[in-house]
């Protein structure tokens, strides 16, 4: 067995002895090869090899953040590799010493070639001595092992991938030979200071942790700059081999905390003696840390935006991921951008306000329950910013998670169906602003009467230029009685379904189509067909909250619609801005036009309007609008000043469960519920945000001169009655001709 043995070991170092001579050759003389390998060809083969090794910065996590007391705060981080760079100033000095004396303890005097080392390494591993001795590649060997493995991550077949691997890290003589070239190439680039940092930036700290400082913040709750000399010590040995040395794992037998994390013990320890022996710490220093048990205080980074829960935030940030993973300018394919949000240490800068997100999560939350027996009830809140369309809030009743339990869900009803969202919801009466700009492009006024009386409608009362709208009729009423006659004013604040629908007759359905869609309304599932029937007036085309958020903050900004962004800034690892889609502006009505509608809707929240109730009475000028369907199955409140615009849904995610009077949180019902949110929020959303005066209309628009209720400043006074119930949106009843139906 004796003589097996040592067979064994005769093999492996004369096997060796041809690298060695390489070794000698790369910091003494390169014609020593010759000699090494017996060949002509040596010499000829070792300077073939490439000696420019490309460092790119290595897979990073990326962070998302969002504004707190005039502050970026992280709230969620993308990566498929737990890695955060740091200068060399940031790393603890306990971690670099630890580091050389362990792995390469002549780092400092060598080349990038430790040839001793190598020869030394090479009879440990023959002889079988294991971990308790040095190994025998250099640290700058190391980083450019590290290096070669790091660019294995781009190619996308598993064949490619092992075979990546197999060059970067294989047990071979070329590659080892490759590598050699590569460092002694790398030492006369980088100090020593730029390798010692760089390798420890890179290296596996098990599992998907990698760098000093993920271990740090991963292990001991603490950063690269603060560890400790047994932590920086505990970390030094991970190093050596991370899938069993890793201390995250308690119940291993083999290594975990019934055993005081033993395998690891033996290894700190060593790495302590050797700082001992190259005099980086005292004996006492030594004794000290020895007696330290090995105490993880594991600290998982969540990738992905369940983090973001914590900041009511997550299906923020899942919006904010799909709407990137989306984006063109962010990267050529989808593929590319999920690569960059999860690898290139991208700061992601958003206009999420988290003080008002909390806000609007608490007056959610506190009529809206997560769950509700008997109904698959949803409940958002969304905050957008006129002339930038920048998302400030977006809140939702349920808890973010694809778990399937009750209360939970990914998908964000805000949005739309590409972004993660629903397929959308009917949006009731609110559509009904749409109309009104219709109709004041189309010459009529606001102070036009119109009649209220008539409630059934053939559909040659109509015209739609665009479409074929067939035969038909449709049947229509209103949620409370109205007068036979009405302002379009009067009918607006009430909002009376009869009027609209005879304002409908005067115009082309068509015009309504366009004036929606050129406020940017479009159906939340773009498989769906928007539907131009007489009934697309009360609102049955199915919308998420976002896009109509979106519109109205068009109607405040003078008629400028904004695209919806949920990104303000991105900068790279380096520091370099990086490309997105910004916000994209368009001037969708004449500015008259939106200060008509503006005027209009401001009777909505006063005394008699569908949303009184509401009103927060603060002083700053407000617009809104209202909106029921059927049995109150959907229900909204948009309300806006000049500085933000706010909508609210709650109702039906599916199935049509009547909400009338359905017991909500806080004294509500299904319908009213929306009253108490905007009353609980406004306030907060006025306090930070405000709102300059409404523009008054020309008075051609309103038929006279405005009336002093709806003077540009707000009353101060609460109602003394409560507003008429909204009127709600029918379901279309077709007769020859089809309709659309309510898509959830």
């Amino acid at each position: 067995m004796r003589v097996l043995r040592r067979m064994t070991v005769l093999v492996v170092f004369v096997a060796t002895s041809a690298v060695a001579g390489v070794l000698v050759a790369a910091l003494v003389a390169p014609f020593a090869a010759i000699a090494a390998e017996g060949s002509d060809g040596a010499m000829k083969t070792y300077f073939a090899l490439p000696n420019y090794l490309q460092i790119d910065t290595p897979q990073q996590v990326s962070t998302l953040y969002a504004t707190k007391a005039g502050r970026a705060v992280p709230i969620a981080s993308f990566y498929a590799e737990d890695r955060v760079d740091v200068t060399a100033g940031q790393m603890s000095s306990w971690v670099k010493a630890a580091a050389v004396d362990t792995e390469d303890p002549r780092f400092y005097s060598e080349g990038g070639v430790d040839v001793i080392g190598t020869l030394r390494g090479a009879l440990a591993t023959a002889l079988g001595h294991g971990d308790d001795v040095q190994g025998g590649s250099s640290i700058t060997q190391q980083y450019v092992k590290n290096v070669l493995v790091q660019q294995c991550e781009s190619p996308s077949s598993t064949s490619q991938l092992r075979a990546c691997y197999q060059k970067a890290a294989g047990v071979t003589p070329a590659r080892k030979l490759q590598e050699i070239r590569y460092a002694s190439a790398l030492s006369k680039t980088y100090t020593k200071s730029q390798i010692l940092t760089g390798y420890l930036n890179i290296v596996g700290l098990g599992g998907t942790t990698y760098g000093v400082q993920a271990g740090a913040e991963y292990y001991f709750d603490t950063d690269a700059a603060h560890l400790t000399l047994p932590e920086a010590a505990t970390l030094v040995a991970i190093l050596n081999n991370p899938s069993n040395l890793r201390i995250d794992e308690p119940k291993n037998s083999a290594n975990g905390a019934a055993n005081g994390y033993q395998l690891t013990l033996r290894r700190r320890n060593y790495v302590l003696q050797r700082m001992y022996l190259h005099h980086s710490i005292t004996l006492a220093e030594r004794n000290g840390a020895e007696k330290a048990p090995i105490s993880p205080r594991v600290t998982p980074l969540t990738s992905g935006c369940a983090a973001a829960a914590t900041y009511d935030a997550a299906y923020y940030c899942s919006y904010v991921r799909d709407e990137l993973e989306n984006d063109p300018a962010f990267g050529k394919t989808s593929a590319d951008r999920i690569t960059a949000l999860d690898t290139e240490g991208l700061k992601i800068y958003t206009p999420l306000r988290l003080g008002l997100q909390s806000s609007a999560q608490a007056a959610l939350s506190g009529y809206v329950p997560a769950t509700e027996p008997g109904v698959d009830l949803g409940g958002t809140n969304i905050t957008v910013q006129p002339g930038t369309g920048r998302i400030i809030t977006m809140v939702q009743n349920t808890g973010y998670s694809n778990s399937g339990s009750a209360g939970q869900t990914s998908v964000n009803y805000n949005t739309d169906k590409q972004f993660g969202g629903s397929t959308g919801f009917q949006t009731g009466s609110t559509f009904k602003a749409f109309t009104l700009a219709a109709w004041l492009e189309a010459g009529h006024t606001l102070e036009q009467a119109v009649s209220t009386a008539q409630h059934q409608f053939p559909f040659s009362d109509f015209t739609n230029s665009c479409e074929d709208i067939g035969g038909g009729e449709w049947q229509i009423s209103n949620a409370d009685p109205a007068a036979p006659e009405l302002t379009v004013l009067q009918a607006t604040a009430q909002s009376v379904n009869t009027a609209f629908a005879q304002m409908g007759t005067q115009l082309d359905l068509c015009s309504i189509y366009d004036a929606a869609k050129a406020m940017g309304v479009h159906l939340a599932d773009p498989s769906g067909t928007f539907q131009e029937f007489p009934s697309m007036i009360l609102g049955v085309n199915a919308i998420s909250p976002l896009t109509m958020a979106g519109a109205y903050a068009g109607f405040a900004d003078n008629g400028t619609v904004c695209t919806p962004v949920a990104v303000s800034k991105i900068v790279n690892a380096k520091g370099k801005s990086v490309s997105f889609t910004p916000s994209k502006c368009t001037q969708a009505i004449p500015a008259n036009i939106a200060a008509g509608v503006q005027y209009a809707l401001r009777g909505v929240l006063e005394p008699g309007g569908t949303g009184a109730t509401a009103n927060p009475y603060d002083g700053i000028p407000h617009f809104a609008k209202t909106g029921t369907t059927d049995y109150d199955e959907q229900n909204w409140l948009i309300a806006s000043t000049t500085n933000y615009t706010n909508a609210t849904w709650v109702g039906n995610v599916k199935g049509q469960v009547d909400l009338t009077n359905w017991p909500m949180l806080g004294g509500t019902t299904g319908y009213d519920a929306k009253f108490a949110i905007g009353k609980a929020l406004l306030p907060a959303l006025d306090a930070k945000l405000g709102g300059s005066a409404l523009p008054d209309p020309e008075p051609a628009l309103v038929g006279t001169a405005p009336s002093p209720a709806h003077a540009s400043n707000p009353t101060t006074a609460s109602p003394s009655s409560p507003a008429p119930k909204s009127s709600t949106t029918p379901a279309p009843t077709p007769t020859s001709t089809p309709t659309s139906t309510a898509t959830h």
